[in-house]
C-alpha cells in the first residue's frame, strides 16, 4: 500500500492495486456511473452533452467511462472517441481493434524476446558484465 493524493479531491489515502481515487470519490464515482449507464438504458443514442445535462455527470467523466469500455456508443461513426494509435473512430476504449490486436502482438514478441535473453544469459546485466 502506498500513500497517494486522490486524483479528484486531493485528499491522501492508503492506495492498493493503483486506485487513485479515496474511498468517498470512488463512491461518487460508482454513483455518477450508475446514474449514466440508468441514462443510456432508459435513452439509446443520448449524446454526451445530452447524458451529462441530465444526470449532473460531468462530460469528462462520461467520456472516462467510455474509455475505460464501462459504457459503449452506439452510432457506428461518432466524433467523441477515436482509436490513441492510429485515428479512426471507436465505440468504447482507447484503441481500436486492429491495434489492441497490434498491440498485443507486439508485447508477445517482445516479451520472447526478453525470455529468449533470459535463458541464453544476454539480459542487460550479464552483457554489461562481460564488457
Amino acid at each position: 500500500m502506498e500513500l497517494i493524493n486522490c486524483k479528484k479531491c486531493g485528499r491522501m489515502f492508503g492506495s492498493e492495486n493503483g486506485q487513485i481515487y479515496c474511498s468517498k470519490c470512488r463512491g461518487t464515482d460508482e454513483e455518477d456511473f450508475r446514474k449514466v449507464r440508468n441514462y443510456l438504458y432508459d435513452n439509446p443514442g443520448a449524446s454526451v452533452q445530452e447524458v451529462s445535462k441530465e444526470t449532473g455527470v460531468e462530460e469528462q467523466t462520461i467520456i472516462r467511462f467510455l474509455k475505460q469500455e464501462r459504457i459503449e456508443i452506439v452510432e457506428d461513426e461518432n466524433a467523441i472517441l477515436s482509436c490513441e494509435r492510429c485515428g479512426v473512430s471507436i465505440k468504447t476504449g482507447r484503441y481500436c481493434e486492429k491495434c489492441k490486436n497490434e498491440i498485443k502482438k507486439e508485447l508477445g514478441s517482445a516479451l520472447q524476446s526478453l525470455e529468449k535473453d533470459k535463458k541464453t544469459g544476454m539480459g542487460y546485466h550479464t552483457a554489461h558484465k562481460n564488457k
